[in-house]
C-alpha cells in the first residue's frame, strides 16, 4: 500500500537511521556505520587512506588486468581513467550528443505502449535505459532485448553479508553465484561485446569502446568495463525512472508542475526524489591508513582494515544538511554550498558517479513523454532488496495508456 504521497517509500524493514556515526562490536579490523552527510563526505574523499569496498570490488581478481575496472580501482590510475573517460558523460555532451537517440527512443517506446494500451513499466525502462546506455559505452551491434536479458540475469545472486568473512556465503552459495554470475558474462561478451570491439577496431566511434581500443585495453578488459558501465547504467536508471514515476503519478500538483516546469525545475525535481529514494543505499570504503573523521566537537579515528558502510538513506535525511522535512520530497531545497542536489545518491569523492547528468536528462527525457499521457496505475510495483548494489527495486509496475491528455502542450506529445 503506497503511504501518503512525498514521503520516502524505499524504507528497509530492520534498517536503523541512527545513531550518525557508530562502530560495530570491539573486534579488529571494525566496521563502522556512518549516517550524517559531513563525516561521509570525510570518508569518500579521503583518497590515498581508503579504497572501494562496495559491490564486491575486493572479491573481483584483479591480477591479470593491466587496467583496473573503474569501479574498483583507486589511486592515480583510478584518477587518470576518470579524466578519460569523463568527456562522454559530461553535461553538455550528454545533452547535444544523446538527446535526440533518447527521444526517438521514448517515442518508439511509448508509441508501442500506446497500440497496446498498456505497459509494464519496469520492462519498458529496462529496455529504454539499456538502449540509452548501449549507445554511450558502444553496444550497439546486438538486439537490445536481448542484450537486456543477458544484463538482467547477471543480478540472479545469492545473497550475502559485506561485514562477514567470505561475504556470509555458505560453499553452495560461493558456487551458484559463480555459476548465475560467469555465465551470463561470458554471454554477453560473446553475443554483445565482442560484436562492438570488432565493428569498432576496423571504424572508431564516438564511445567507450573505442576509447578503450584507443587506450590499449584488451578483450577481457574491456569486457569489464563493459559490464560495469552496463549494469550500472541499466540497473540503477531503470529503477530511478520507476521510483520518479511512482512518486509522480501519486503525486498530482507535483506532476502538474514538472509537466509545465522548464528544464532547470524537471532536473530539480528528479534530483530530489533521488535524494529522497537512492537507488544506491550503502557505499563502502575500507580503511588502508588511519583516518580521522570529526562532527562538531567529537572525532573518530578509523584504523587500518576497518570496513566503512556509509548508509546513504539516512544520511540524505540529515536535517543538518537538507533542512526540515528530511523525510518529505521538497524539491528547490537550500542546500550547503557545495552539496549536490542528490546529496550523496551518485556518491562523492574520486568515485562519485560520472553518469548523474546522463541519468537525469534520460529520466526525464522519458518520464516527461509518459506522464503527458494519460496514464491510469492499473498495479503498484512490488518493492524489493538487491544486495549487489545495495539498494532497492520495483517489479510489476502496470500502467494503461489512454491516449495524450487534451491540456497536453504540442511539445509534450509523442512525435
Amino acid at each position: 500500500m503506497v503511504e501518503e504521497p512525498g514521503r520516502r517509500w524505499a524504507v528497509r524493514p530492520g534498517e536503523p537511521d541512527g545513531p550518525r556515526v557508530e562502530r560495530l562490536g570491539t573486534e579488529r579490523p571494525g566496521v563502522w556505520r556512518i549516517r550524517s552527510v559531513g563525516a561521509a563526505r570525510q570518508v569518500l574523499r579521503a583518497r590515498s587512506e581508503t579504497t572501494q569496498a562496495g559491490f564486491t570490488a575486493e572479491w573481483i581478481p584483479k591480477g591479470r588486468l593491466t587496467h583496473h575496472p573503474i569501479l574498483i580501482s583507486d589511486g592515480p590510475q583510478h584518477d587518470e581513467q576518470r579524466g578519460k573517460v569523463g568527456r562522454f558523460f559530461a553535461p553538455r555532451v550528454v545533452a547535444e550528443r544523446y538527446t535526440g537517440s533518447m527521444e526517438a527512443c521514448a517515442d518508439r517506446l511509448l508509441a508501442e505502449a500506446l497500440a497496446a494500451g498498456r505497459c509494464r513499466l519496469d520492462d519498458l525502462a529496462l529496455l529504454y535505459s539499456v538502449e540509452v546506455t548501449a549507445e554511450v559505452v558502444g553496444l550497439t551491434d546486438s538486439p537490445v532485448p536481448k542484450m537486456a536479458r543477458r544484463l538482467v540475469t547477471f543480478f540472479n545472486q545469492p545473497p550475502f553479508d559485506i561485514t562477514r568473512p567470505d561475504l556470509g556465503r555458505t560453499p553452495a552459495q560461493w558456487a551458484r553465484a559463480a555459476a548465475n554470475g560467469l555465465l551470463p558474462i561470458i554471454r554477453f561478451h560473446l553475443a554483445d561485446v565482442r560484436p562492438a570491439i570488432r565493428a569498432r577496431r576496423r571504424a572508431r566511434r564516438a564511445d567507450v569502446v573505442s576509447h578503450l581500443i584507443d587506450e590499449g585495453y584488451s578483450d577481457i578488459e574491456i569486457l569489464v568495463e563493459c559490464v560495469t558501465y552496463g549494469t550500472a547504467g541499466m540497473v540503477t536508471t531503470r529503477e530511478f525512472i520507476c521510483m520518479a514515476a511512482w512518486h509522480l503519478l501519486r503525486h498530482d500538483a507535483l506532476r502538474e508542475r514538472y509537466l509545465v516546469a522548464g528544464e532547470q525545475e524537471r532536473f530539480a525535481i528528479l534530483n530530489e526524489i533521488i535524494r529522497l529514494e537512492p537507488v544506491v543505499g550503502h557505499l563502502y570504503r575500507r580503511v588502508q591508513q588511519p583516518v580521522t573523521i570529526s562532527e562538531g566537537a567529537q572525532s573518530w579515528t578509523l584504523e587500518e582494515g576497518d570496513l566503512v558502510d556509509l548508509c546513504i538513506r539516512p544520511a540524505n535525511a540529515d536535517p543538518e544538511v537538507v533542512g526540515d522535512s528530511p523525510l518529505e520530497l521538497c524539491p528547490g531545497r537550500s542546500l550547503p554550498a557545495g552539496v549536490n542536489q542528490a546529496v550523496l545518491s551518485f556518491g562523492d569523492g574520486a568515485h562519485k558517479c560520472p553518469g548523474q547528468p546522463l541519468a537525469i536528462l534520460e529520466s526525464d527525457v522519458l518520464l516527461r513523454r509518459l506522464l503527458a499521457l494519460d496514464v491510469t496505475v492499473a498495479a503498484e510495483p512490488e518493492l524489493g532488496w538487491d544486495d549487489l548494489i545495495a539498494g532497492y527495486f520495483l517489479r510489476g509496475f502496470d500502467l494503461t495508456l489512454a491516449g495524450r491528455k487534451p491540456s497536453t502542450s504540442p511539445d509534450q506529445t509523442l512525435k
